[in-house]
Order: C-alpha cells, then structure tokens, then sequence
C-alpha cells in the first residue's frame, strides 16, 4: 500500500493557517500574522482537512469503541453515555470551513477534480456526524455571523446530500479538468490519484446505502451494483499514515500513557473471543488463533489470549484474570500506523453482506450464493494482506471456509468485526442488526453492575448526546432534536 508522508505538507500549512470557524459554523478565522484564505491555495486546505477527518475517526472510535466491545477503560470500566465531542469538533470547526473556501477557490477556477474531492470528504464527514447524533445541523449552517442558530436538518435528508454529494463527485472525477490545479502532496491519502478517489467515492457510496438497506430505502442490488466500481485492492484503501515526527495517536492514547501510569484501554472480551476460537472453535487442529490478534493485542507471558469484560474489574468471561492489552507496536498503535476510513476488505465485505441478503438472507438463515461466499472469501484475504499476515490456514479452517451452503450472516459480519477493529463503522452495524447475538455471536448487553450509567442499564446505546458547547449557544435547536441515548437513529427505526 501506498504510504503518504503528512510531515512536509503539515509544515507548509503551518506556514499559512488552519482555516476554522470560532464559535460560528463556517465563519472563516483569520487571526493575525497567519495568511488571509485569499492568499491560501486549495491545496493548503485540503492537507488540514484529511487530517481533522481522519481524527474526527478517531475521535467517533474512541466514544464508541467501548460500545462494540473493542476495548474497554482500564482494568474493565464500562462506558456511559457519550457527547462525542471529539468528533463534533473536528466536523464543524476544522472540516467543513475548510471545505467550504475550497470549494468556492475551485469554482473559480474550473478544478472540478479537487471539487469534487471536496464533495467526498463533506459526504464522509456528514455521514459519520449524522449516524453519531441523528438529526444536525447543515443547510442552515452556513450563515456564519448572520446565523448563530442553525436549524438541524434530519437524518433522512442528510442522507440524500450524502448521495447528491458522492454522486456529483462522480460525475466530476469522471469528466474533464483542464484547470492545471492537482492536489499533488497535499492530498495525505492518494498523492493526487484522481481514479483513487473515483473509487472511494463509489466505496463511500456502497457504505452508505447498505445502512438503508433494513430500512427499506435501498435494495441491497443497489448496493452491489455501487461496490462493483469500488475498491479492488488494499492499495485503494483510504489510510493516512504518520511518522516518528507526528507519532499515531492510538500510539500516544494506549501505549505512551500506559507507559506512563495514565488513563488507557485494554483489549475488550467481544474482539478477542472472535479471533482466538472461544465463538467460532478452529477444527483443523493446525490454527490456534487467528493470525491477526498478536497485530492488535498481547498477552504478557500467557499463552492464551483473554479479552476484557465490561465493568468486569480484570476479568475475562469465564472470571479468570483477562490479559488482552494493546501491543506495544501493533498495526494501529505503532509510531508510523495509519488511520483508516474505509478498506479494499470491508468493500468485499459490504457486497458479501448485500449478495446474502438479495438472495434472500436473514439474520438465521443459512446458505446463500456464490456471490456472497466469493466476496467472503475475498474480504478475508483483503484483511489477511493488508495486516501482512499468512492467512492460509486460517482460511483452509473449517470454522471460516464453510461452504455457499453452510454460510450464514454472523459468519460475514463476525469476520467484518474483526477486520474493522478502531473503526466506528462497527458501531453502524451493530445497530443495523439490533446488537443481534445471531448475528454478533457472542454479545451481551452490560448487566446493572457492570454500567457506569444505571439511568439506562440493560438498554444498548444507540446515538451520542449533543455537546454540551453546542447545547450552551444554539439551547432551542439543540434541545428540540436531543433525545435518549438509547433512542434508534432514523435508518436505525
């Protein structure tokens, strides 16, 4: 896989400004002794921009990672409720501002591919907003001084722009630009690779329409039809890497602080009783585990892998001590990882779920197509590569090579799980299958004593709450769109 460096173009945007709005939405700030965003160019943008949203990611992950059981607080603290103000953050003050001088400088001069670059990362940054809190503002939200109170648009129609917006950049990526503006080195994920994005916005596409699906909304051909122009290969996966010189924050949050006695995380019961055979027991008698956990998790001395229970004070889920902690120089927690958004995998992955489902598929059948077992098969070597591991026993086992007729959902969504750990998309899917044991084998929902939270105890939460800067200077909007954390989201009814 292609690896960008973010250090060069980070100290030329140093040099200029990070374009941001203060307490206003989309308001552009210019503070003294930095360039005006006349003298910026879309490129010193665009550089920024990936950043805040492969962060604000990071940020949806680090509010809801305890909920899918990637990790939990250390020594087994369970999560309450959640703002996400991480993510809010870094959507509405660093992102969208950012995008809107670009895509106004674009206009300008005719450079439809990076406005249409533009168009991708607004969809990415709207969908994951709306799928963290539901309804938010966007339409109403480009006033700056002359409206400090947006209205919030609803998820449904967040929605439709999410597609208006990928379906444009589409079009622009496939027409001309004779403008002579390329994004070059400033774009962190592709170096200026106009057919990369093409395809991530056909990905981005698929993803999002497969939330719709059990809604109703969308057909799940209409999904396959969209990931077929997706990613075909891990050197398409939307990934933005860091160096020694601007270390991964995973790197910092878990191994930095855990070094230093600070808050961390441990590696969660869910995720490991997936991958070391306590869910899905290997039967060939030559795999032990799967080959991907020693990437994200070690054990100390221990031989075998014991995840962390939720509220569960050390324990792992027979009540022996857990032992599962983030490696020290893992695939996500190492100096130089990426972040990621969305991979070649989960593509295949999208369109094996979508295959089982528009062959009929439910949530306890089993068998299904050659379609959805291909695209199973394929999104397990995706992984397999992209981890850089030797997956071929793995794959040969009995308990993953199944058979078309043996293949049922949990076997897909258990092998997406696992490939998108640290991906708040995970959060999506569990919701879209109702925290489903069927179909997430293995989950339980946090029993009263094991919830920091006893006001909803034994509800799964299912949306963050607005931040509280939000709710302190936009109250009357805030209030009349915020709910229970434990209420669906619209695709989620």
């Amino acid at each position: 896989m292609k690896k960008i460096n973010i250090i060069k173009t980070f100290l030329l945007c140093a040099a200029t400004t990070f374009v941001a709005c203060s307490e206003d939405y989309f308001d552009v700030n210019t503070p003294s002794n930095t360039a005006t965003v006349e003298q910026l160019r879309m490129q010193d943008l665009i550089a920024p921009v990936i950043h805040s949203t492969m962060e604000g990611q990071r940020s949806a992950e680090l509010s809801f990672g305890n909920y899918v059981q990637n990790f939990v607080s250390t020594g087994g603290g369970a999560a309450g409720q959640t703002s996400a103000s991480g993510l809010w953050s870094q959507v509405y003050l660093y992102v969208l501002p950012n995008l809107q001088v670009v895509k106004a400088k674009a206009a300008e001069t005719g450079a439809n591919h990076i406005d249409a670059v533009a168009d991708i990362l607004i969809a990415a940054n709207i969908g994951i907003a709306t799928d963290t809190w539901d309804n938010i503002p966007y339409s109403d939200a480009s006033g700056g001084p002359d409206n400090n109170f947006p209205t919030f648009d609803t998820q449904e129609s967040i929605y439709t722009e999410i597609f208006t917006l990928l379906d444009g950049a589409i079009a622009k990526l496939n027409g001309a630009d004779d403008s002579g503006f390329v994004l070059g080195s400033s774009d962190l994920i592709y170096g200026g690779d106009i057919d990369k994005w093409l395809r991530a916005a056909y990905s981005l596409k698929a993803r999002y329409q497969l939330h719709l699906v059990n809604k109703g909304v969308v057909s799940a051909a209409d999904v396959l039809a969209t990931a077929q122009n997706g990613f075909t290969s891990n050197e398409d996966n939307f990934a933005m890497y860091y160096d020694d010189q601007r270390i991964n924050p995973w790197y910092s949050a878990e191994i930095l602080a855990r070094s230093t006695g600070n808050l961390s995380n441990d590696i969660a019961s869910q995720i490991v009783s997936s991958m070391n055979g306590d869910y899905y027991p290997f039967e060939g008698g030559v795999v032990e585990i799967d080959p991907r956990l020693p990437l994200f998790a070690e054990n100390g001395d221990e031989a075998e892998y014991k995840g962390f229970v939720s509220g569960g004070a050390g324990v792992a889920p027979d009540g022996t001590d857990a032992n599962a902690r983030f490696r020290t120089d893992g695939f996500y927690t190492s100096i130089d990882s990426p972040l990621m958004l969305i991979t070649y995998a989960e593509v295949e992955f999208i369109k094996a779920e979508a295959a089982f489902l528009a062959n009929g598929g439910t949530t306890t059948s089993v068998g299904s197509n050659a379609a959805a077992y291909t695209a199973y098969m394929n999104g397990i070597a995706a992984s397999m590569d992209m981890y850089g591991v030797d997956g071929t026993d793995y794959m040969a086992d009995g308990a993953i090579d199944v058979g078309e007729t043996a293949l049922s959902l949990h076997h897909i969504m258990k092998e997406k799980y696992i490939h998108n750990f640290l991906n708040p998309e995970t959060f999506v899917d569990y919701r879209r299958y109702d925290f489903s044991d069927d179909v997430f084998t293995g989950l339980e929902i946090r029993s009263e004593e094991e919830t920091s939270d006893a006001e909803f105890s034994g509800q799964w939460f299912r949306r963050a709450n607005y931040p509280a800067t939000e709710l302190n200077r936009n109250e009357a909007n805030v209030l009349a769109n915020q709910v229970d954390p434990v209420v669906p989201v619209w695709w989620d009814e």
